[in-house]
């Protein structure tokens, strides 16, 4: 993967997470938001056509991405912080469905992404989640990696 391209992916997950997070909060149409963020937001350095799938795929998908973070949380749904459980359901998002990604770059940038949004802990938080879902959806690629 180029750097650009590499570059372009970090920058949709970073405002994709902003993005989930505001439809999270607000329940605002997702083509809506999609629109704002091209029209206010400086989206030139970002993979848009990614941003687009992880902004109108995760939602679709939230019913199984949740249930997966809750096999694997000590937190119930409702006492997940709102950018916590944006970070994980796009992370979850790209275990289960993104195999073309690696998944230690999956969870370095979760941990990035919890870092700059997040809580002084969220990054140990969503590392731990993201770990245990990874050995249970990436088995066959954890295991080529050992």
């Amino acid at each position: 993967m180029s750097v650009s391209l590499a570059k372009g992916r970090s920058n949709a997950r970073k405002k994709a997470t902003q993005a989930l997070y505001q439809w999270h909060m607000s329940g605002n149409d997702l083509t809506e938001i999609e629109a704002q963020f091209h029209q206010e937001q400086n989206m030139e350095k970002v993979d848009t056509d990614y941003f687009h799938k992880l902004l109108h795929e995760v939602p679709v998908n939230i019913s199984a991405l949740d249930e997966l973070i809750a096999k694997y949380s000590d937190r119930k749904e409702g006492e997940l912080d709102p950018i916590e459980q944006s970070i994980l359901r796009l992370s979850s998002y790209e275990l289960k469905n993104c195999i073309d990604v690696p998944y230690k770059v999956v969870i370095s940038e979760a941990i990035t992404l919890a870092k700059m949004f997040g809580s002084d802990k969220s990054h140990a938080f969503v590392n731990s989640i993201l770990d245990k879902l990874a050995k249970d959806l990436r088995k066959v690629e954890i295991k080529s990696n050992v």
